[in-house]
């Protein structure tokens, strides 16, 4: 038997992955399922193509196909195509158009005002890398779907279980708060921010945990369609996408920094936005997105758990299986991921050497 601890993207992911491989898994999630706490909730994360690493190219190909996979599996749509764009000279458009080129995606590289007559309701300062396989992806509906036909496939879930204890030896007991013990082969521990506060046997690589700030801006022309935007200069680095459900009833775009989270834990953190970053989102957004009523509609808060060089953390040790952290890049691999974890899970496949534990750096 597999359990799978932690009911996120990537362990919801996991579980549904090995449950409809035939493999008895049981789903421990110490919340509800879709809970508000971590860094898998919310109507809208970015699928997108464009990296300037070759390697995470290769695999958003791979994952695009499995979410497709997932929602023939679920009947559920959860990836819809808006495009997108990189802007920006941190971004370098020219250089991922050379990246994008080399892996056969598709994409246009347009000056500014070729840019501009595209998407007026944005203010180009410079050259733009379009991608049209770039999209948005429903988190909630994802973990919803992970976890339904995970149990639909035969996997038990617990939810509103925490665990408290984990005894490694050639099997591994794990221990609940409510009193519960289960004897697992392996024990896949996906639980995001929480991991370095489970005191497991094995050594993690450095792991920064962050509060982010992310906001809603209500769209000025509701008919407007809106790519993802992704933006980096000297000042900050950004992103975009459409809302969903978290921006109202009517069309917004959320827009967040992704480089100044501000450092807690998982237990620590606040759930208070911080003012500094609305101010400096809000300004952003008056100066880069006309199209963008600058006062935001809504905002809420995340958790961030990265590693120094942002490669995921996927491999085993003994009986336990580490997936984590993917935070900042890591919603659009899903269900790669947990195919990947899967296949570590039960002996399919070896750990890729940049996610390894142990590895350089």
């Amino acid at each position: 038997m597999i359990a799978v601890v932690g009911a996120g993207l990537m362990g919801a992911a996991t579980a549904w992955q090995l449950a409809r491989r035939g493999h008895p898994v049981t789903l421990i999630e110490a919340y509800d399922i879709g809970h508000r706490r971590g860094g898998s909730h919310g109507s809208s994360r970015i699928f997108r193509r464009a990296y300037a690493d070759p390697f995470y190219v290769g695999l958003t190909g791979r994952a695009y196909e499995e979410w497709r996979a997932l929602e023939e599996d679920a009947s559920t749509p959860l990836l819809r195509r808006t495009g997108g764009l990189d802007l920006g000279e941190g971004r370098d458009p020219e250089g991922l158009a050379g990246v994008l080129a080399a892996a056969g995606v598709p994409y246009e590289l347009l000056g500014a005002g070729a840019a501009r007559e595209r998407w007026p309701y944005i203010r180009f300062t410079g050259p733009a890398l379009y991608h049209p396989g770039a999209g948005v992806i429903d988190a909630d509906a994802t973990v919803a779907a992970c976890v339904r036909r995970a149990a639909e496939h035969g996997a038990q879930v617990w939810s509103g279980v925490r665990v408290t204890g984990i005894d490694v030896r050639r099997k591994v007991l794990l221990r609940t708060a409510d009193g519960r013990e289960l004897t697992a082969d392996t024990a896949v521990i996906a639980a995001g921010a929480w991991l370095p506060e489970l005191g497991l046997p094995v050594a993690l690589p450095p792991l920064a945990v962050t509060q982010q700030q992310v906001f809603h801006f209500r769209q000025r022309q509701p008919d407007e369609r809106w790519p993802i935007l992704v933006t980096k200069d000297a000042e900050m680095q950004t992103y975009g996408l459409p809302s969903g459900r978290d921006g109202g009833p009517l069309p917004a775009m959320k827009v967040a920094e992704h480089d100044r989270g501000t450092p807690t834990t998982a237990t620590a953190r606040t759930g208070v936005v911080d003012p500094s970053s609305r101010t400096r989102v809000s300004e952003f957004v008056r100066d880069r997105l006309p199209g963008l009523d600058p006062e935001p509609v809504a905002e809420a808060t995340c958790l961030y758990t990265t590693t120094p060089d942002e490669d995921f953390v996927l491999d085993r040790h003994g009986p336990l299986v580490i997936a984590s952290p993917c935070s900042g890049h890591g919603a659009k691999f899903a269900p790669l991921i947990g195919a990947m974890v899967a296949d570590l899970a039960t002996g399919r496949a070896e750990p890729h050497p940049r996610f390894r534990l142990g590895r350089p750096g």
